[in-house]
This record gives structure tokens, sequence and C-alpha cells, in this order.
């Protein structure tokens, strides 16, 4: 996160995150190395008990669209994410995996989510690595479009109503 900054930490605020990988290296250019990612950011969010929202991951950076996590600050998941998946991912002999601060942007409305959802899922197709959101095997576009399942639980209408018919499933079985 850039010094100086203030930062909000709220329940209901989602966080529009962004960090690169040093000197914006494509150090996420293989699909292994993006699959790592995913997988690492899914322990995080059973850990620190936050949402994801969205995600994209690109060869040079990270997009993350969280919720404040349950247990324990913002900053020490994001610190935690980095640091398991720069070890997974990190070669001998080779420098630091990611840059040392990130981007956090505080989104306080459905429209700002949205928007951040939208500027994420098309990140890839502006780039030019894919001519739709939905060939882009490293984001949650793919659950936006079809409630499809993924490596990361993603929170959306999809989950919501899911967990909904769980509680209610779980009310039956207790009575």
């Amino acid at each position: 996160m850039p010094w100086g900054l203030k930062r909000f930490q709220q329940a209901r605020c989602l966080h529009f995150l962004t960090f690169s990988c040093y000197h914006r290296m494509p150090l996420l250019q293989t699909p292994h190395a993006r699959q790592v990612f995913e997988h690492t950011l899914e322990r995080a969010r059973c850990w620190y008990g936050f949402y994801v929202s969205g995600y994209v991951v690109m060869p040079e950076h990270v997009h993350l669209l969280l919720s404040e996590p349950e247990r324990g600050r913002l900053s020490v998941a994001v610190q935690m994410l980095k640091q398991i998946s720069s070890q997974q991912l990190k070669q001998r002999g080779t420098s630091a995996f990611w840059q040392a601060r990130y981007y956090d942007f505080n989104v306080w409305s459905d429209g700002k989510r949205t928007q951040k959802l939208d500027y994420m899922h098309w990140n890839p197709v502006k780039r030019g690595l894919v001519k739709s959101p939905e060939d882009w095997a490293w984001s949650s576009f793919r659950h936006y479009l079809t409630g499809t399942e993924g490596v990361v639980e993603i929170e959306s209408q999809w989950t919501a109503r899911k967990r909904e018919r769980l509680g209610v499933t779980l009310q039956i079985i207790r009575r």
C-alpha cells in the first residue's frame, strides 16, 4: 500500500486491490503460475475469512475485489497471500517476486463494484490476451456468466442463494 494513504476498514466495505510482480515482470505468465496463485488465494480466503467478489490474474499483476477479513487485518491477509505464492513460485537465486506495496481502493457502492468487476474481467481482452473475457481462465468472469464454481469461491448472487438453500436444508435436518 502507498505510504501516507489512510485505509478505512469497515465490515461492509469491499476493497479493489492491485499488486504487481517485481518490476512488472511477467512472473505469472504460465498457466501453472496462475493456478498456484488461485490456490493460494483460496487458502487465504479460508484462513482469514474474507469474501472474494472478483479477481483476475494477469501475467504481471493481479486485481482482487475482497471484503474485510473476519480474522485479522486485510494488510496481513495480503502479506500472507503474497508471501506464500512467492515462496511457491520464486526460482532459486531470483530477487523478489512481488512489488512491496499494493493499491487499495475502497468500494462503497454497487455501481463502483460493477465498474471494478468490469474493469478486471475485461483486462485480458484490452491487453490482447484473449478475444472475450470468458476465454481467460484465471478470473471470476465465468462464475458471473454461468455460476460455475472454480478454484476460488466467489461471493455473488449464486453463492448467496446456495448458502441460503444450505441454511434451509440444515434447519430441516436439525429438526
